[in-house]
């Protein structure tokens, strides 16, 4: 690993940080209006935007276009498949509470949603060079 992609990751990581605490301040006040997986769609839509300009601006150091953006929640696709199943398989069958699952699911998408991301935000060329 370059030095560079190890200082992506470990910003990806940070922003990773934050984008938690947005979705997790936007999450709690959701559940107390609707139900759990509603809150979770919700969140989660508020957090990848913030997702995509901090990481366009700090982690890949590219500029934000439309594309890109329209393109953006790919990198969440699978990210948000293993949360929504985990939220679901810890709630609903282990029984953990609803205000908890999601930090818990989040865990097991962070190494996929870096990889995913990279290949969005940045051109081959600059992955090939940094890889």
């Amino acid at each position: 690993m370059t030095r560079q992609t190890s200082r992506q990751l470990f910003t990806f990581a940070v922003i990773g940080v934050v984008n938690t605490g947005t979705y997790y301040c936007a999450y709690l006040p959701l559940l107390t209006r609707i139900p759990y997986l509603v809150a979770h769609i919700l969140a989660t839509a508020i957090s990848l935007t913030g997702s995509f300009f901090l990481n366009a601006r700090f982690t890949y150091r590219t500029r934000p276009t439309l594309r890109k953006f329209l393109l953006f929640p790919l990198t969440n696709a699978a990210n948000f498949v293993i949360t929504t199943a985990g939220v679901y398989v810890l709630v609903d069958l282990l029984h953990l509470s609803s205000r908890w699952a999601p930090l818990l699911a989040s865990l097991g998408a962070i190494p996929v949603t870096f990889v995913v991301s990279r290949r969005i935000m940045l051109p081959k060329a600059d992955r090939a060079q940094i890889a």
